[in-house]
């Protein structure tokens, strides 16, 4: 899938919900099998107490997702973006599609383990989304993972009549909404990075008036050696850029370690686009 750069250069090139552990201390009743004897006790109220009970099983809980950074946010501008404003040390990491259900689940579970805040565009029509609800739904309920549009079937949306281009984004934002809860809103990636005036107008008329271009790509749209990655994070994991990586093939997956590092070497903080930008929808 060919990926325009920026302005010139770009066009031509990038729950698990965990319970706490309850335990529910129950007195042994008749049928129980369990028999107070003086060796077992009783309570202060003659209660027989239960001899030799094991320790509750150890139960791993993941670490509470970081807070969103304090920052002042701009109002959504009413048109395209391919970079975060102003100066400063922010990343938008942004990834594309889902063909894959092994990597969406790899994104997600690195998300979780190291607080990285991601913004994913999501395909509709792949079911490995679907098949990743359960997954990624605490991650976009706290507002570390944001979901974006991506139109249902990745058509380049200038070729489609008015109606197609309505079907390509309404379609996924009845998903999104469906599925994880969440207003998508106002933020759409055109497949391709294609759009035109008559796409803007008729993707703002449903509330998707920000078209979300990008400031560097991981270059993994297909399927690239893992070290290319790593290379092209060097090259364009920089402030206030927007970078898109896609979610197709494992190769990303082996490097997460990597990426994160020269994060952390450049003194950049992970956002999500509602992080950085207010909108009637997340204000």
């Amino acid at each position: 899938m060919p990926q325009p750069t920026r302005r010139a250069m770009l066009a031509l090139g990038a729950a698990a919900a965990v319970g706490a552990l309850a335990g529910c201390a129950q007195a042994p009743g008749p049928g129980s099998g369990s028999t107070a004897t003086a060796t077992t006790g009783a309570s202060a109220s003659g209660r027989p107490q239960p001899a030799n009970a094991p320790p509750p099983a150890p139960v791993d809980v993941p670490p509470a997702p970081p807070p969103a950074p304090d920052l002042v946010k701009a109002p959504a501008p009413h048109g395209t973006i391919d970079a975060l404003p102003g100066e400063g040390s922010l990343l938008a990491w942004t990834v594309d599609d889902g063909s894959s259900a092994e990597v969406i689940g790899a994104y997600a579970a690195f998300a979780a383990a190291s607080g990285t805040r991601l913004t994913m565009f999501v395909t509709g029509t792949y079911p490995a989304w679907g098949e990743n609800a359960a997954t990624l739904a605490p991650l976009v309920a706290s507002g570390q993972v944001q979901l974006g549009n991506h139109t249902w079937s990745h058509a380049d949306l200038t070729t489609l009549s008015d109606a197609g281009i309505v079907d390509e984004l309404q379609r996924t934002h009845d998903f999104i909404g469906d599925t994880f809860g969440v207003d998508a809103r106002p933020f759409f990636r055109p497949p391709y990075g294609f759009h035109d005036d008559r796409v803007d107008a008729i993707a703002a008329d449903l509330g998707y008036t920000v078209p979300t271009l990008w400031y560097g790509s991981l270059s993994d749209s297909g399927e690239i050696p893992a070290e290319m990655i790593v290379d092209f994070a060097r090259q364009w994991f920089l402030p206030q850029h927007i970078v898109i990586g896609h979610l197709n093939f494992p190769p990303v997956t082996t490097v997460f370690d990597q990426l994160r590092a020269i994060i952390t070497e450049r003194g950049l903080t992970t956002v999500t686009l509602n992080d950085v930008f207010s909108s009637e929808y997340h204000p």
